[in-house]
């Protein structure tokens, strides 16, 4: 009994805990606010991780909000050197045999300098980075899209690059190509009038199912911002084929998906 007691206390743990199912839906919102930024995230399966940057003397740093950026929260440090880290450790991807994991960089200074910086510093991940050469797209283990505040002509004149575009419901009406703009993502509040109480309005409904519906039609994904952090507006959104659910309650969201299993 003793030794089988030793067994479990010392060999078992050194296998590690078996690598969750990704879940492609799940978005981190603001992921650099948890205890273990990324990590959190991935242990729990979510496919999408957001991390706002801004450019500060030439580093890119991520936060919030500019008074709370610290020098050593670099987006390589925590973000891109443990991708690179994991996926080197696991053939290849974020999770073994899983799609490309989305990292969502969310630009808060100036688009076209931290875009510049940008590139400089995913130059060194580029054999772990989603490569986009015209309409050709070479999915690797991470994809990185440019949100907030986005250089798109900059992008978009590249023959090569290492990010696509989170585009907002206008592009919908300019319909740019799919491998630029591959997400539309935009502010619930600003698209609809119901505000979660109650049912939702039949025409309210025909209009999320009509959005997402062309989305899905022009190749693109469909995200929401301000939307509730609780099951049933994640059971709405789901059931509206809604492609990427952002959540701050990561325990919450991985368990709604494993219980709809």
């Amino acid at each position: 009994m003793h030794r089988f007691l030793l067994l479990i206390l010392f060999v078992l743990p050194a296998l590690g805990a078996a690598e969750p199912k990704p879940l492609t839906q799940a978005h981190a919102h603001n992921d650099y606010e948890h205890a273990r930024p990324l990590l959190d995230a991935l242990d729990r399966g979510f496919g999408s991780i957001e991390a706002d940057v801004w450019l500060v003397e030439g580093r890119l740093l991520v936060a919030h909000d500019l008074k709370n950026v610290k020098p050593e929260r670099t987006l390589s440090a925590l973000y891109l050197d443990p991708l690179r880290e994991r996926a080197a450790k696991n053939a290849g991807r974020v999770y073994r045999d899983g799609p490309p994991v989305v990292l969502l960089v969310d630009v808060k200074s100036e688009a076209a300098a931290t875009y510049a910086a940008l590139q400089e510093v995913l130059k060194d991940y580029a054999a772990m980075l989603t490569t986009f050469r015209g309409a050709v797209v070479e999915e690797r283990a991470v994809t990185v899209i440019l949100s907030g505040n986005r250089a798109t002509k900059e992008i978009a004149a590249q023959p090569r690059r290492w990010v696509a575009v989170d585009g907002r419901s206008g592009d919908l009406e300019t319909n740019p190509p799919v491998t630029l703009v591959p997400l539309i993502s935009d502010n619930w509040q600003k698209l609809f009038q119901w505000r979660w109480s109650g049912e939702m309005p039949a025409e309210e409904r025909a209009k999320l199912e009509a959005f997402v519906a062309r989305a899905h039609a022009q190749g693109r994904k469909v995200r929401f911002w301000n939307t509730p952090d609780r099951p049933e507006a994640w059971r709405l959104l789901r059931d509206a084929k809604v492609d990427v659910i952002g959540t701050d309650d990561l325990g919450g969201l991985a368990k709604f998906f494993a219980d709809a299993r």
